[in-house]
């Protein structure tokens, strides 16, 4: 057994949320998946929470989502008489008067109780659940107290300032000992305060990430690497940037490539930011920043530059970024089809993605004056033609192109 919970949850909370770099999120969950079944309340909560999102475990987990097996495994909890499963459920909305009589606790300061001695005995999760208990105004339901309970509004108010206030050192405990969601509710609790209750204190959240970062949270140093960005400290956030990729937040493979790229902060290395951008690609789930891989990663292989040339890989990651809603290789994708490079010529499809170019680019121009002016999947129009021909001002294609084409007495463009 653990000094707070079975030996199990105890790894399988290590592994999940107190060392986070360890990369073994999947072996804690089969763990929890384990001792749930086998009885352990505990791992029933925790493994809940795993199936919620990121709201309440790190997406570098790539932890599937399942909001009815959460659910079930939340009231299995209680059932099994886990006191952070209790808790937890109250939190969520889920401890219903029929779920909190099957509990075996006599009644819900019980159960905070046996929490509370595990945050006392130095648990971080359990040190977060207490703080919740008070950011959130669980105490009421916990201890059974409401406005009628208290002979006047100040006594009142000053009751919960005296309760929501324990948060704070809470929230500090457990964000030391290994849980960085406590420094979200710290930045809103200095950042907003609590209605008239509790005055908001800005500065102190001011470095908070900073903190995070530097305990070893990455998706804290993400956040710092991201605001060091915005204030020109762009050596420094690529420090903080390498650390959170390194240390499993994938996204920020995408931040890394791109000031290599660019030479932001760093030399440029075309090489070096493509193998960012690949690395950045294994992340599970369509986020941004892989499809900001995808878009930056195509773009190099059909330039040739930092890879080999390969049209047929540029062409699939440049349509996968299409795909997710980004214009970014719209012009070198209707290239693609227009020339036939690593997909099928298609004439159709390659004025599709070019009268989508927005910006001013000489050689989608040329290609669409080519397109109109012959008739190319679409009805001639010479008119149109010549005129994206002109526009594609100093081209060497589209001044070839031009010749084709000859102004009559009239001022009308005609095939010589």
């Amino acid at each position: 057994m653990g000094s707070c919970f079975s030996g199990a949850v105890e790894q399988a909370l290590r592994y999940i949320y107190y060392d986070l770099r360890a990369g073994k999120g999947a072996e804690g969950l089969g763990i929890l998946e384990e001792a749930s079944a086998a009885g352990d309340g505990d791992a029933s909560c925790i493994l809940a929470r795993c199936y919620c999102g990121s709201q309440y475990v790190w997406s570098g987990h790539d932890f599937p989502e399942d909001d009815d097996k959460a659910v079930a495994l939340i009231h299995r909890a209680v059932e099994q008489g886990s006191g952070i499963g209790v808790l937890v459920a109250l939190r969520t909305g889920e401890l219903t008067p029929s779920l909190e009589k099957k509990m075996p606790f006599e009644n819900l300061q019980e159960a905070f109780d046996s929490v509370l001695e595990k945050a006392e005995s130095g648990d971080a999760f359990c040190q977060y659940t207490v703080a919740n208990s008070y950011f959130w105004w669980d105490f009421l339901r916990i201890q059974g107290k409401g406005r009628d309970s208290f002979s006047s509004e100040g006594e009142y108010k000053e009751y919960l300032r005296q309760n929501i206030s324990k948060c704070e050192d809470w929230f500090w405990k457990a964000f030391r000992g290994g849980m960085y969601f406590a420094a979200n509710n710290l930045n809103r609790y200095y950042g907003q305060g609590d209605e008239d209750i509790i005055a908001p204190r800005p500065e102190l959240a001011r470095d908070l990430f900073k903190t995070g970062a530097e305990i070893g949270y990455p998706i804290h140093q993400w956040f710092y690497a991201e605001a060091l960005e915005k204030e020109g400290r762009f050596e420094e956030a690529l420090y903080w940037y390498k650390l959170a990729a390194e240390g499993g937040q994938l996204e920020c493979w995408y931040c890394v490539g791109s000031a290599y790229e660019n030479g932001r902060g760093v030399e440029k290395d075309l090489a070096y930011a493509a193998a960012c951008y690949e690395k950045g690609l294994a992340q599970k789930k369509d986020t941004g920043k892989k499809v900001g891989c995808a878009n930056c990663l195509g773009s190099l292989y059909y330039e040739g530059t930092g890879v080999e040339k390969d049209y047929a890989r540029a062409f699939r990651l440049l349509t996968y970024g299409y795909e997710h809603n980004t214009k970014f290789g719209v012009c070198y994708l209707g290239k693609c089809y227009f020339r036939g490079l690593g997909t099928v010529q298609d004439y159709v499809k390659a004025r599709e993605f070019l009268e989508q170019v927005d910006w001013k680019n000489r050689e989608a121009f040329y290609m669409l004056g080519v397109i109109y002016g012959q008739g190319l999947g679409v009805p001639a129009d010479i008119k149109k033609g010549v005129e994206y021909l002109l526009k594609a001002e100093d081209n060497k294609e589209a001044k070839a192109e031009l010749l084709k084409y000859k102004k009559t007495l009239f001022g009308k463009w005609v095939r010589r």
